[in-house]
């Protein structure tokens, strides 16, 4: 009976050895959190891009704004300087 149970005992831990991941497995995890690792730089950069194209967007519309008040304040203004 304790042969058997001693069997039994070393069958069952090469059981737990062979379950394992294999060398396979190991290279695509490895390469899969490569992959994820590329996918999260690339959102970043591409997230930063973004933010600087709008706050680039921002700027030219502020730009845009001051030269539109500031041809109307021109406009307005022409008038004034005449005298009839």
């Amino acid at each position: 009976m304790k042969k058997l149970f001693g069997l039994l005992m070393i069958a069952g831990m090469m059981s737990f050895v062979a379950c394992g991941p294999s060398a396979e497995e190991l290279a695509k995890m490895a390469a899969d959190s490569a992959r994820v690792a590329d996918s999260i730089a690339q959102f970043k950069a591409d997230s930063a891009a973004a933010v600087a194209a709008a706050e680039q967007a921002k700027a030219d519309s502020i730009a845009n704004a001051a030269a539109e008040q500031a041809k109307a304040d021109s406009i307005a203004n022409a008038g004034k300087g005449k005298k009839k």
